[in-house]
């Protein structure tokens, strides 16, 4: 489980609630720092749902990687719209929550979108996700899995 997340609740595409400790355990986290008024977030967010249907929803097993979508949007109903567009697997820290503005003081997010590769302790394995992505494609998860340390039983 994600430290950085502990205690808090997060929520689905679909509008459920669920407990991050539940959600993230034994995981690679990708906390996504993205807004739907940004350019570039529009751009990177297709990229990113096919490389997260790839590893986790069209693979068996699939990989354990959690996506967490912290939204820099400036108003709920700019993030509600686009969340209706991202894989019902992905979550998200609620609008309201002002913990999205600790992470992204934390993080040194001065720009979006960013991908952030958390393992489960908390610890950033990398700031240069959506560049490993864009550049590596599913080759990068390996490398995020070896640094996590995490139980892996998936072809990648």
């Amino acid at each position: 489980m994600v430290d950085v997340l502990a205690g808090r609740r997060l929520v689905t595409p679909g509008g459920a609630w669920v407990e991050a400790e539940a959600a993230l355990q034994n995981k690679v986290v990708a906390l996504y720092f993205a807004a739907a008024g940004c350019a570039p977030s529009r751009d990177f967010t297709p990229l990113l749902c096919d490389f997260h249907a790839e590893l986790v929803e069209r693979a068996l097993p699939p990989a354990p990687l959690a996506v967490v979508w912290v939204s820099a949007d400036r108003s709920a109903r700019d993030m509600e719209d686009l969340m209706r567009q991202l894989p019902r697997a992905w979550l998200a820290l609620p609008f309201q929550d002002p913990y999205r503005h600790e992470l992204r003081t934390r993080y040194h997010i001065t720009a979006t979108p960013k991908l952030v590769i958390l393992k489960p302790s908390g610890e950033v394995i990398t700031h240069q996700g959506r560049k490993q992505v864009r550049e590596r494609g599913r080759a990068c998860f390996q490398s995020w899995v070896e640094a996590a340390d995490v139980f892996q039983n998936f072809p990648v």
